[in-house]
C-alpha cells in the first residue's frame, strides 16, 4: 500500500516590516525523506505582498528539509520564493548570502514575547497595571516569575526532534519575555534553522492560543527590548591569534556607511531599542569591547582566553530582523575588511 507523506512547504512573505512565514502542506505519495525530491511549487503572490493579481505565481524552491515533530508522516520543507522565471524574489534574503563554503558560522539568540491575544499584553502582564519591575524574571523559577514555560518546553523538544541544532533556552529579564539559541555552520544554514525554529514555535504557540510577538520593544518604558544576537566567525576569527586583526574586523562594522547598511536590515524600530540603556549601544553610535554588553560588538572574554581564536557578536540586530539579510550583511562587512 502506498505511504502518503505531509510535505509542509515554509516560506517568507513580501510583508515589508518584518516577513512573515507562509506555508501550505503538500502530499506526495512514497516520499524519500531527501531534499533533491521535493519539488518546486507555486503559490498566489498577490494574496502574500510578492506580486500583482494579474501575474501572481511565485515559485518556492525547497533549500533545507526537517522532520515534522507534531505530525505523523510529516517533513518541515523550508523553501526560497523565486520569481516565475525563477530568478531571486525581491524579498529573497537568502539568495544575498555570499557563503558558498559555508567558511561563516553564526549562532543566533532569538529574543520573542509569548503574547495573550485577550490582554493584548505579555503573559504575565496583568489585565491593568503592569507586574513587578524587571529583575526577578531572567533566567526565573515559579509561577510568581516565569510564564508560558509548558509552550517553551514543547518548542525546544520539537526543534530537537525536528533536528535544529539548538542550543538553549531561558527566560530573559521581561515577564513573559523568553529566548532561544541556534547555531550552524554556513550562514544559509543558520538562517534555515532560525526560520524553521520561529514557524515550530509560532505553531507551538497557537495550540496554546497564544501568540508570538517580534517586535524589538512591544512594552515601552523601563522594560529590555527583544534582540536576536548575531554571533558570528569566519576562518580568520577562529584561526587568528591577533588582536588587531579582531580590531581591523570590528573597525570595518563602525564606518558611517557600515553602519547604515547593518541598521537598515538589523530589523524594524530598532531605535526603540537602541537607545544606550538596557545593555545596548545608542543606533546613532558604535562601539566594541571585549566583554562590553553595551557596545554593538562584543569581544567575548573566551574569544581573548583563548589567544584571539574564536568570534564576535553583533547586539544590535533585533527579534523582528530577518537572519538571511543579517548574515549577508556581516559577511560583506567581514569580506571588505
Amino acid at each position: 500500500m502506498a505511504t502518503k507523506t505531509k510535505l509542509e512547504y515554509i516560506w517568507l512573505d513580501g510583508n515589508p516590516e518584518m516577513q512573515g512565514l507562509r506555508s501550505k502542506t503538500r502530499i506526495e505519495t512514497d516520499f524519500s525523506g531527501k531534499l533533491e525530491d521535493c519539488p518546486m511549487w507555486s503559490f498566489d503572490g498577490s494574496s502574500t505582498g510578492q506580486a500583482k493579481g494579474f501575474s501572481s505565481d511565485c515559485l518556492v524552491k525547497p533549500v533545507a528539509i526537517f522532520p515534522d515533530p507534531q505530525r505523523r508522516n510529516a517533513f518541515l520543507v523550508m523553501t526560497e520564493v523565486l520569481n516565475s522565471d525563477g530568478t531571486a524574489h525581491e524579498s529573497n534574503g537568502r539568495a544575498q548570502i555570499d557563503d558558498e563554503d559555508s567558511d561563516f558560522w553564526f549562532g543566533f539568540e532569538q529574543e520573542y514575547f509569548l503574547w495573550d491575544p485577550v490582554t493584548d499584553k505579555p503573559l504575565g502582564f496583568p489585565e491593568h497595571g503592569y507586574p513587578e519591575p524587571q529583575g526577578n524574571y531572567y533566567c526565573s523559577v515559579g509561577a510568581k516569575n516565569a510564564f508560558g514555560r509548558e509552550i517553551v518546553e514543547e518548542h525546544m523538544d520539537a526543534c530537537i526532534d525536528a533536528g535544529l541544532n539548538i542550543e538553549g533556552v531561558n527566560a530573559e529579564v521581561a515577564a513573559g519575555q523568553w529566548e532561544f539559541q541556534c547555531f550552524a555552520k554556513g550562514a544559509a544554514r543558520a538562517g534555515d534553522e532560525i526560520w524553521v525554529a520561529r514557524y515550530l514555535l509560532e505553531r507551538t504557540a497557537e495550540a496554546h492560543g497564544v501568540s508570538i510577538n517580534y517586535h524589538c520593544k512591544p512594552v515601552r518604558g523601563d522594560w529590555n527590548g527583544s534582540g536576536m544576537h548575531a554571533n558570528f566567525s569566519n576562518s580568520l576569527l577562529r584561526n587568528s591569534g591577533k588582536q588587531e586583526d579582531y580590531n581591523r574586523v570590528c573597525e570595518a562594522f563602525g564606518t558611517p556607511e557600515a553602519i547604515k547598511a547593518h541598521i537598515d536590515v538589523y530589523g524594524p524600530h530598532n531605535e526603540l531599542r537602541l537607545t544606550g540603556l538596557h545593555e545596548t549601544q545608542a543606533i546613532d553610535e558604535f562601539s566594541y569591547g571585549v566583554s562590553d554588553r553595551g557596545a554593538s560588538i562584543r569581544i567575548p572574554i573566551i574569544t581573548v582566553e583563548q589567544g584571539w581564536k574564536g568570534w564576535l557578536e553583533d547586539r544590535r540586530p533585533n527579534s523582528a530582523a530577518d537572519p538571511y539579510k543579517v548574515a549577508a550583511q556581516i559577511i560583506r562587512t567581514v569580506k571588505n575588511a
